[in-house]
């Protein structure tokens, strides 16, 4: 009569499942500008990341002798399509499939499935791939209607830094990932999520604010002399800070917690985007902080009520 699950026990009327397929359809308008900008190919990556995620999930969940309608809890099919974001539109068709390899199996799978991984899945095949095929992952498709199909420089790599206009990396006019260029479609989808009260705002708050404030004073020429809001408009952080470093599985409990989990991001972001050799951070530091949630939920915890401290 009781279903029993594994501590934290949060009440809400949410279950994992309907959180899944909510985040996959606030994820939808994102999806429909990366296909409008870059053309078809982007819905075949996306398709293919997609049902690799769910057949490699299924493999080995029949290799580990469990239900196979676990899949349907949507986990696997928000993964797949989150990978995908994080691909140029114009990658080979097994990129996505040793991807979608690395994030169900090694970032998911090995740990005990849902609710029991340390690092996103989705970051853990962008990772992958970015560390063994960089070339792949590096080059960018422009949109359909500029007059070169292919482009070398993102916003954010030093050939192609403040060579945009905000209009243009507002609306997604440039080379990028797939999901993450349209930052009007991803708004359109972080106001449904807010609405819906499946996310909170306070770690993508602490995460593009730190970025925002960091590029300001160090990210020009002198002193308080950057452009916090090419660093906003510019790549994966506001994909990275609503959709990934939001997940419940890999990010703090307390609201103290996820502010501070949200500044190391931020930190994190700026450092390896001013001094690192990738022009893009996010990735790096989502992971980076998902490892130390542990000890932030630590010091973080919400005191027991009736507790009295020794000493006292």
């Amino acid at each position: 009569m009781f279903r029993v699950s594994p501590a934290p026990h949060i009440k809400s009327n949410l279950s994992s499942r309907k959180i899944m397929y909510l985040v996959m359809l606030a994820l939808l308008p994102a999806g429909i500008a990366g296909v409008y900008i870059y053309g078809l190919c982007s819905l075949k990556v996306i398709f293919i990341s997609m049902a690799s995620c769910v057949l490699w999930e299924l493999l080995f969940l029949k290799f580990r002798h469990k239900d196979p309608r676990i899949v349907l809890d949507g986990s696997a099919l928000l993964t797949g399509l989150l990978l995908a974001y994080n691909l140029p539109p114009e990658v080979p068709f097994w990129i996505p499939v040793v991807g979608a390899w690395a994030s169900i199996i090694l970032g998911k799978q090995l740990f005990g499935g849902l609710g029991h991984n340390i690092f996103n899945p989705a970051l853990v095949g962008r990772v992958f791939l970015q560390i063994s095929w960089p070339v792949y992952m590096t080059t960018w498709k422009n949109p359909r209607w500029a007059l070169d199909s292919v482009s070398t420089a993102t916003p954010l790599a030093k050939e192609g830094a403040r060579s945009f206009s905000y209009i243009d990396l507002f609306l997604g006019n440039h080379g990028g990932c797939i999901g993450e260029v349209c930052i009007l479609a991803l708004l359109i989808g972080v106001l449904f999520l807010i609405f819906t009260n499946v996310i909170s705002f306070h770690t993508p708050l602490s995460f593009f604010g730190t970025v925002m404030v960091l590029a300001w004073i160090f990210g020009g020429k002198g002193i308080f002399q950057g452009d916090p809001i090419f660093h906003l408009l510019a790549g994966g952080l506001i994909l990275g800070a609503f959709f990934m470093a939001t997940d419940y599985v890999t990010s703090p409990l307390t609201r103290r917690g996820k502010i501070i989990f949200g500044i190391g991001c931020g930190l994190l972001t700026i450092l390896i985007r001013l001094k690192g050799g990738y022009p893009e951070g996010v990735s790096y530091a989502i992971l980076f902080m998902n490892a130390m949630v542990p000890m932030i939920d630590r010091y973080t915890k919400t005191r027991k009520y009736g507790l009295v401290k020794k000493g006292r």
